[in-house]
């Protein structure tokens, strides 16, 4: 169901885009149309794919250690007070600093390659996950902690058994903001320095007007991020399935219903 409303919304796109070129009768390499940047989809699906899988891995790089990063700070920031003023700061900075201030930086420090576009990743999904779960790891219920502590339970045990495990929703909502922005950060290293992948592709085509190839690039860079969303919220779905859920209309019922029983 959620696939069909995606495609529904992408067709939606892609006829307004459509009427747009037609009304307007906007230059080619200023705005292609529809079917020319699939043209170009169709016959440079070699090129881009060879530059959408250096992109991918780049992605999912930054966020495997974006997320490790971000989670071991939130559990020291939890764990120590010490820990918390000395980090906290670093959090807020790693999030002010525009990216594209830090880019250049990055490649000068780990070069053109693989790296600094992992760094760049990373340090983009770095401050919402470690946000989200040092948040979710405080916000644990204070009387299971305390029942807990009368039982015997070592703070190990309460960590594992009662604050990860209530912080989960908490970081699931950070890691879907994370997979969101984790493009970014790749396509950024790739701008300011790059011989391979799709932000690199896209700066080559606009410096030769082939604009319906910068299209076709933005799409397959689309396609990814919505896929990669989708996969990482499904799977944290069924790792928080314990949670429950409730939308307007769950809870117009349950109000409708409490009514009734009150009457």
């Amino acid at each position: 169901m959620k696939g069909a409303r995606v495609l529904v919304v992408a067709l939606g796109l892609l006829l307004a885009w459509e009427a747009l070129v037609r009304v307007t009768a906007v230059p080619p390499f200023i705005l292609p149309a529809p079917l020319a940047v699939t043209i170009q989809i169709v016959s440079q699906a070699e090129l881009l794919l060879h530059h959408g899988w250096i992109t991918a891995v780049e992605i999912l790089l930054g966020l495997f250690f974006g997320t490790l990063v971000g989670m071991a700070s939130a559990l020291l920031i939890v764990a120590s007070r010490p820990a918390r003023a000395w980090l906290m700061p670093l959090l807020v900075i790693s999030q002010a600093l525009p990216v594209f201030a830090l880019a250049p930086l990055l490649t000068l420090w780990f070069g053109y390659g693989l790296a600094s576009k992992v760094v760049m990743a990373g340090l983009i999904i770095y401050f919402p996950v470690a946000a989200a779960f040092a948040d979710g790891l405080r916000r644990c219920d204070p009387g299971l902690i305390d029942l807990a502590r009368v039982m015997g339970a070592s703070r190990r045990t309460i960590l594992l058994h009662l604050r990860i495990p209530a912080a989960l929703p908490a970081l699931a909502s950070g890691l879907r903001v994370a997979a969101a922005t984790a493009p970014i950060g790749a396509v950024v290293g790739e701008w300011v320095g790059s011989s391979r992948g799709l932000g690199y592709l896209m700066l080559h085509a606009n410096a030769r007007l082939q604009v319906d190839l910068m299209f076709a690039a933005l799409a397959l860079l689309a396609t990814f991020s919505l896929i990669l969303y989708f996969t990482l919220d499904a799977v944290l779905r069924r790792l928080t399935a314990w949670q429950p859920e409730s939308d307007s209309d769950s809870a117009a019922g349950f109000s409708l219903s409490s009514r009734k029983e009150s009457l």
